[in-house]
Formats: structure tokens, C-alpha cells, sequence
């Protein structure tokens, strides 16, 4: 199926590239604008960048396999991201991770993305958040929470229904 982009999707990636002395160096800032038109990134986007920059789909694939902050699918309406890199983790990260997913109904065993059937709420456990002398650390879209208590991270679930 040919993909199309949305017209103002092609000229905000018409315009990155002119930042960049080589086409290629666009391709983060690509996928950037891909991800935040859609919310996520599809094999049809990632040729469709290929060909923009003029490159095989597999060098701008690679980037979304290895950068976390690329979803390969939809994701929730409010995107919950638990830090569980040490100091969250000591600090009671995968306590809160499971607490998020038993309240939602989703398998806190389960590794990287998980949605709601509603499609209102994600969560994911994710690397480093920066905030290692308040942990444990968590992100609400874009909104970020040190110190995060259970009873914290319940506050935050009901500003979102």
C-alpha cells in the first residue's frame, strides 16, 4: 500500500533537511516529526523517510530499533514511563510499574510497550529519566514526577480520567 504524508508533515521534513549538510543527518529529526504527527513510527513511514533522505529503509529502521523514545506502535492517549535504572529501582520503580498495570488490567511481567484495549493509557518501563537523587522517576506524556509514591502515582492516574 503506497504511503502518502500528509502534506505539512512533507514540508516540516522538507525544511530539517536544510539544516543538515547531508540529507542523511536528517534522519533523527525525521523520525522526530514522523513520530509526533502519528504517534508512532510505521514501516511505511521509515520508507517513506528512506526515500526522502535517500537511503535504504534498513538505515533509518536501525535508529528506531535503537533509540527507546521510537514507538514501532500506537501508542496510549497518556503515556506512563517508569524509570528502572538502579536508583529508581531501589527506590521502588518496578512497585510502581506494577501498580500502574494491575489498576489497568496489564501484565506487569510483560516487557516494553503495553495499552490499554481503550487505547487511553501506555505503560513502559524505560531507561534513565534523570532524576536519580529523586527516585524513583516517572513521565506522564511529557509532565515529570520525582519521589513517586503509590498513593503518588494514583493522584496521577485520576487527573488523566
Amino acid at each position: 500500500m503506497p504511503f502518502n504524508a500528509p502534506a505539512n508533515l512533507e514540508t516540516e521534513v522538507d525544511e530539517i533537511v536544510t539544516h543538515y549538510p547531508q540529507k542523511r543527518s536528517a534522519s533523527l529529526m525525521a523520525l522526530h516529526a514522523a513520530q509526533d504527527h502519528f504517534g508512532w513510527i510505521s514501516r511505511e513511514a521509515i520508507e517513506w523517510i528512506a526515500r526522502k533522505l535517500e537511503l535504504q529503509p534498513i538505515n533509518i529502521y536501525e535508529l528506531v530499533a535503537f533509540y527507546p523514545m521510537f514507538r514501532q506502535e500506537p501508542a496510549g492517549r497518556y503515556q506512563i514511563k517508569v524509570c528502572r535504572t538502579l536508583s529508581c529501582a531501589l527506590g521502588g520503580s518496578y512497585r510502581l510499574h506494577e501498580q500502574f498495570c494491575e489498576k489497568l488490567g496489564l501484565d506487569p511481567e510483560k516487557h516494553g510497550l503495553q495499552t490499554t484495549r481503550d487505547g487511553k493509557f501506555s505503560v513502559e518501563f524505560v531507561e534513565c529519566l534523570a532524576g536519580c537523587g529523586t527516585a524513583p522517576v516517572m513521565m506522564c506524556n511529557d509532565e515529570f514526577y520525582e519521589g513517586v509514591s503509590i498513593q503518588k502515582a494514583d493522584e496521577i492516574m485520576k487527573q488523566c480520567l
